[in-house]
């Protein structure tokens, strides 16, 4: 590990005896801060509020924006807590899980298990209550800055999931992984690359949506499981969800799969709405009206 990276992983430890709590709440000031600015994060997040959220009056909007921004926040600075106090630690966090006899039940069909996890709520805690309970490979891009992977090779341990980068050889690993019976992470809200997806509604609007789970679903018989770790009030800690898949997730029909996949990551949401990654641009995509200006 390089000296930087590892002072790096020293301070995570440090501030890692933070309580929850105080990491939040600065998380949230911090997002407040940015609303107030009106920079391009605040920018983005309104839109997309005013997409999903159409029918609420300005008041209204305004005050979930402010939510919606603070929650931001404590998403970007509960990560020192996660991160900072080891894996088995910080899973002392979860305090309640909802739908687990799911899960056990699709590792025990052995037909393999797909984890869809929408950037909803604190996904890296997710990851560790997975990897402890089964091994999992996770589809992801590689950083830009590769020291990133050091701190995270370091930082999870031995509840690290297997990574699987996002290319062909990868993607034939996650089937021959299904194929065995294994468990397989992707975000499934993830706006694919051109060409890689297919239009399909998303809070009442077309959004480019990936192709590739529905297929992994269509192809090898996997079980797909929802899920996502809602952070309880106060610093409380986390609660882990999983729910299961619409019908119609493994359409032979692309449009009809994905439209299914994105009913699946509204359900998601609906139970922590103020929760989701609203600063994602979702529904920008070549060929569609940018909403964003």
């Amino acid at each position: 590990m390089r000296p930087d990276v590892y002072l790096l992983y020293l301070a995570l430890r440090l501030l890692g005896l933070l309580p929850l709590r105080w990491l939040q709440g600065a998380g949230a000031l911090f997002g407040r801060l940015l609303r107030w600015r009106r920079g391009r994060t605040a920018h983005v997040t309104a839109v997309n509020l005013s997409i999903a959220r159409p029918q609420l009056a300005p008041e209204a909007r305004a005050a979930l924006l402010r939510e919606v921004m603070a929650e931001g926040g404590k998403s970007g600075a509960e990560i020192v807590k996660v991160w900072g106090a080891g894996a088995e630690r910080a899973l002392g966090l979860v305090r309640e899980v909802r739908g687990a006899d799911l899960l056990d039940a699709a590792l025990a069909e052995g037909r393999g298990v797909i984890i869809a996890a929408p950037h909803l709520g604190c996904w890296e805690l997710l990851n560790y209550w997975l990897c402890s309970r089964t091994p999992l490979a996770i589809l992801y891009r590689p950083p830009r800055f590769p020291a990133v992977e050091q701190l995270l090779r370091k930082v999870r341990g031995a509840l690290a999931p297997e990574q699987v980068r996002a290319e062909g050889a990868g993607v034939r690993a996650l089937y021959k992984r299904l194929a065995t019976g294994g468990a397989v992470g992707i975000l499934p809200d993830q706006k694919p690359r051109a060409g890689e997806g297919e239009f399909a509604p998303f809070f009442g609007r077309d959004a480019l949506t990936m192709v590739l789970l529905p297929r992994l679903a269509s192809r090898t018989g996997a079980a797909v499981l929802f899920a996502f770790a809602e952070r309880l009030p106060r610093g409380a800690g986390f609660r882990i969800h999983l729910l299961p898949a619409p019908a119609g997730l493994d359409d032979a029909d692309p449009r009809q799969a994905c439209a299914a996949l994105n009913r699946g990551v509204e359900a998601c949401v609906e139970v922590a709405f103020a929760q989701y990654q609203w600063h994602y641009r979702r529904w920008s995509a070549h060929g569609l009206p940018n909403p964003y200006g």
